[in-house]
Parts: structure tokens; sequence; C-alpha cells
């Protein structure tokens, strides 16, 4: 249906029910309830019914029922004698019947504007499962390899210049000659690869991985595939092709948690209408990576609105992990200490948190060290301590919102009740 129609078929149904407000209201108002003195009389009429019944059962004699008759007799010829009753009901006021006709239009042309605003004529309904068949078709359908690489290709046809870029050409194209005679040469391919990939030349970088793990055959690694997998996105400006795909299901079948693989398994889904799936799988990669993980960035800045669109309006974005080459205790530190002798145990403390706190002292760190460092603290019990590293962290911090908040949820979860600046 076009746009056209569907606009128009909007507004007139608006016009409709409009019309038939307008047409109530303006009954209302001319509508007059039942006057008062009518319904007096269907009450004294029900009084004499009443007399004339209760003298033939005997409940009265002919004497008290003639006197009853006449007493609502005299009260209908009061009733008759008055104004004939005020009328309980009645026109509304005009003003009011203008204030509510002006509503009425008002809500049905402002129900119009938003809808030409803010809505999508012309866009048909959209089910559930209409929109996963969509995706399912789109995931089928994509873009080959080859093309996607042709199409980035010709976007950027310019190789990206770098400082010893002139050094570095004339010694892969001796590496290439080189294998050419040592087809079996499986340091040689992937040296070729990586050079090839510094050089943009990443069609020739995906053949030189290829290559390697062919050579390595079953002794190809997770992390051979990984890089093969990372090089294919690469060659087309970030698109994951169905031969990634592939790869990121030969990669997920042989390590479920292979972070490379989950981050390019949620730009899949995100590529071909799925962000719900986005959303589960960017979440747990979330919780299996380090902070200063590449793609951290780009999925703490993505899960609340996947969230907000997946259904999760509850779900809260949790602290930045910690780096990868943080150091100090780690919970499964913790735990493994509170299982050892006293002795051992409190040696060991001093060791992981003595050191993770002069290492801070002296050298500073990310927040997510001084976060751990608060965490330990906070489970050993040294509440003290910990709120003097607290204070300090938040000092330290002050002009970074995000470490800032990282901090001062740090100790929200550990129970410190020192309250944030």
């Amino acid at each position: 249906m076009s746009f056209t129609v569907q606009t128009a078929g909007f507004f007139i149904i608006a016009l409709l029910v409009g019309a038939i407000l307008l047409r109530a209201m303006s009954r209302a108002g001319q509508a007059v309830a039942a006057d008062g003195t009518e319904r007096a009389m269907r009450v004294y009429r029900d009084q004499i019914t009443e007399i004339d019944r209760d003298l033939a059962r005997g409940t009265i004699n002919e004497t008290e029922a003639e006197r009853l008759r006449l007493e609502v007799s005299r009260r209908i010829l009061e009733l008759d004698k008055s104004d004939r009753g005020r009328p309980v009901g009645g026109p509304a006021p005009r003003t009011m019947r203008a204030v509510a006709f002006a509503l009425i239009v008002v809500a049905v042309a402002g129900s119009g504007l938003l809808y030409l605003g803010i809505g999508a004529p012309g866009y048909s309904d959209m089910p559930l499962l209409q929109r996963h068949a969509d995706a399912a078709e789109a995931r089928q359908n994509r873009p080959r390899q080859a093309e996607m690489e042709a199409e980035f290709a010709a976007a950027f046809p310019e190789p990206e210049d770098f400082p010893g870029r002139a050094e570095l050409e004339p010694m892969v194209a001796q590496l290439r000659a080189a294998l050419d005679s040592r087809p079996l040469d499986v340091t040689g391919f992937g040296l070729l690869a990586q050079n090839e990939a510094r050089l943009g030349n990443f069609r020739a970088a995906i053949e030189a991985q290829v290559r390697v793990i062919e050579l390595k055959e079953d002794e190809a690694g997770v992390e051979d595939y990984a890089y093969l997998l990372d090089l294919m996105v690469i060659a087309t400006g970030g698109f994951v092709s169905p031969e990634a795909e592939t790869i990121i299901e030969q990669i997920l079948r042989r390590d479920t948690s292979n972070t490379v693989a989950l981050y390019y398994s949620g730009r899949m889904y995100a590529q071909t209408g799925r962000p719900d799936m986005t959303f589960r799988v960017w979440r747990r990669l979330h919780d299996l990576s380090p902070g200063d993980a590449p793609w951290m960035p780009e999925i703490r800045a993505a899960l609340p609105e996947l969230a907000r669109i997946s259904g999760e309006p509850r779900y809260q974005l949790p602290p930045r992990p910690a780096p990868a080459g943080a150091r100090g205790p780690s919970e499964m530190d913790l735990d493994a200490v509170q299982d050892m002798p006293p002795e051992d145990r409190a040696q060991m403390i001093e060791d992981m948190v003595g050191g993770l706190s002069a290492r801070l002292a002296n050298e500073g760190g990310s927040a997510e060290e001084w976060a751990q460092l608060i965490r330990a603290l906070g489970v050993l019990g040294r509440d003290e301590q910990a709120v003097a590293v607290l204070q300090e962290a938040r000092t330290v911090f002050a002009a970074r919102a995000e470490d800032l908040a990282l901090i001062n949820a740090t100790a929200e979860a550990a129970g410190l009740s020192t309250p944030a600046p």
C-alpha cells in the first residue's frame, strides 16, 4: 500500500472519530435530563398502586386507604401548582461545549501531526516472527566475501601511508619470492600474512594465513583461525560475510569463549537485523573480556541501547573489567586464601594486597586496578584501609567521570558506607 493511501486512510479514520465525538458532545448538550416533576409523579402513582394493593390484601381498611389516597392526591396537586420541578440535568454551558469541541479538534489534528513527525507512513506491520524471518533471509542472502572485498578496495583504492612503508614493501616482495621456492615454510607464510596486512594487501594476507592453517593441519590452533577471521572482516571494511561466519563457527566449536569470534558474531547479528542476539553475545563477551580489549569501548557504548531494543529495560551496564595486565589479587585468589592455614593466609594477603597497594601509591594505575584493591580490602574485612584507598582513588579520578563511576560502584558493592562526592 502506497504512502499516500495509508496517510489518507489515517486522516479519514481520525476525522471520522472526531466527527463522532463532536456529534456526541452536541447531542449531549442538547439533551435534557428527565424532568423532576415527571419523576415525582411516577413516585406518587406507585404509592397509589401500593395503597390499592395493601387494601386488597387486607393490610389496611377502606377508611385508612381513602385517607392515604387523599394525602397523595394533595401532594400531587401541590406539585402541579409549583413550577413543575427544576430540571436535574440540562444543556451544558456554552463555554464548556466550546472547550470540549476545541479539545477534540486539537487531539485529532495533533495526533495527525505527531504521526507525520515520528511515525512511519507506508511502513507495513512487522510482527516479531516476520522480523526474525526477514533477518534470517538477510543473513542467508548477504553479499559474499569477494564482493565485499572488491567494494571496500574500490572505496579506498589508495594504500595507507605510514613511516617505514617504503622500506617494508621491497622486504615483503623478497619474502613472497622466497616462499615461491619454500611452499612448506609455515613461519614464512605467517610473517607474510602479517606484513601483507600491514601494507593493506588484505587479500594476499588472507591467502597467506589460509596457507598457514593448511600447513599446520590438525595442529592449527584457535588463534590461527581467529587471526584469519580478523583479516577477513578487516578486508571487507567490517562486514561479516558468510565465509567469515563459517570461520566463526569453526572457532566456537573449539572454544566457546573465544572473544574474537564472539565479537564478530555479535557484529554479524547486528548487520542482519538481530540486535537481540547481538545483545546476548556481547553481554557475554563483556563478562569474558579484559577492560583493555579493543572492542570494549564499542560494546560498552552499544549494550544499553541493545538491551532496550531486546526487551531488557532493567539491564545495568556493569563496571569496566580490569585490564589484562592488571596485577593484584583476583576473586579466585581471595577464595584460595580463605582455605589456607592462618599463617600462610596472612602472609599471602600481605604479599598480594601490599604489593598492589605499594605499586598504585608509587606508580599509579588504572581505575580497574584501584577498584580491584578496594574490592580485595573489602572482602578481607579491612574496611578502614579500604575507605582510605577509596578516598585517594576518588581524588585521583575526580576529573574522569567513567573511572570515578567504576570506583564508586566498587565501593558500593563492597559495602563501604562513605558517600560519593
